[in-house]
């Protein structure tokens, strides 16, 4: 009786362990699904006032565009926002295009990149991809449209936060504004998965909470306390983490949202960038 326990329990313990391992083994093949959930087309929805897309030229000949739009007052001597977006979303998304709208109405320029792997454009996206994708699109700005760096505002929503924060650990920008950032994907996951082994088999952990130390320029964060995604704690902890001068704003209307349903969303924008005479 007690031999046929054993081998009962020993059993069990295996049909454990190869179910945990094929588990884990789900998640390290549908990481890159489950992190970019990238659209294969573009989508329909083009911006309300005028826009023009470009090409941007790559070393690598991979084809990448992006959407410049002008604002209406002044566009030569107004700031850029390089607007970088989030997963499962293209710069045609709904939620992206409202942002535009709202900047522009706030007077600035935008400049929205396309990620490669995304909208139909070629290649695998991965955490090395978008930053390299984030680069080209700075250095379009900078060499071709011959922006200055204290005219460049660098913005990053959700996973384009991550990618906001490595851009601008490297290069020169007048600020930085993250809405619903993450200190680290790797610890978003964890939450997720709490029994699986994240940060062991996580191949792109945008670890934004190592690089914003790096980031010299004024920093304005926007976060809701009922964001579901990325948790209201991982944007404060990011928030810690930054140097000054630092600027924390609480929104409401979750993860998608805020910028649609909370009125203070894009004055709290204004007033940061008024502070550093970038809006008059």
């Amino acid at each position: 009786m007690r031999r046929l326990l054993r081998r009962l329990l020993l059993g069990i313990g295996l049909a454990c362990i190869v179910l945990y391992s094929a588990a884990v083994g789900w998640l390290m093949w549908h990481e890159s699904a489950i992190v970019f959930a990238a659209p294969r087309e573009l989508g329909a929805r083009r911006p309300n006032g005028p826009f023009e897309q470009i090409e941007l030229a790559r070393d690598d000949g991979t084809r990448q565009f992006a959407w410049v739009m002008r604002s209406s007052a002044e566009p030569d001597t107004r700031p850029w926002i390089l607007f970088l977006h989030g997963n499962s979303s293209t710069i045609a998304h709904r939620m992206n295009i409202v942002h535009y709208d709202q900047l522009r109405a706030l007077g600035l320029n935008v400049f929205a990149p396309e990620y490669c792997g995304f909208a139909g454009l070629d290649g695998v996206p991965t955490e090395g991809s978008l930053d390299h994708d984030a680069r080209v699109a700075y250095d379009y700005v900078r060499s071709t449209l011959h922006v200055p760096p204290e005219r460049i505002v660098i913005y990053g929503w959700s996973l384009g936060s991550a990618v906001a924060v490595d851009l601008a650990s490297h290069v020169d920008e007048s600020a930085l504004i993250l809405e619903g950032a993450a200190a680290s994907l790797v610890a978003v996951g964890q939450r997720r998965y709490p029994f699986m082994p994240i940060k062991l088999v996580m191949r792109n952990p945008f670890e934004s909470i190592m690089k914003i130390r790096s980031v010299d320029s004024p920093v304005l964060f926007l976060h809701s306390r009922e964001d579901a995604v990325i948790p209201f704690d991982e944007g404060r902890r990011l928030y810690d983490a930054a140097q000054q001068p630092k600027t924390f704003v609480e929104v409401r209307g979750g993860h998608v949202y805020a910028s649609e349903r909370d009125p203070q969303f894009f004055p709290a924008i204004r007033e940061f960038l008024s502070n550093r005479h970038l809006l008059p």
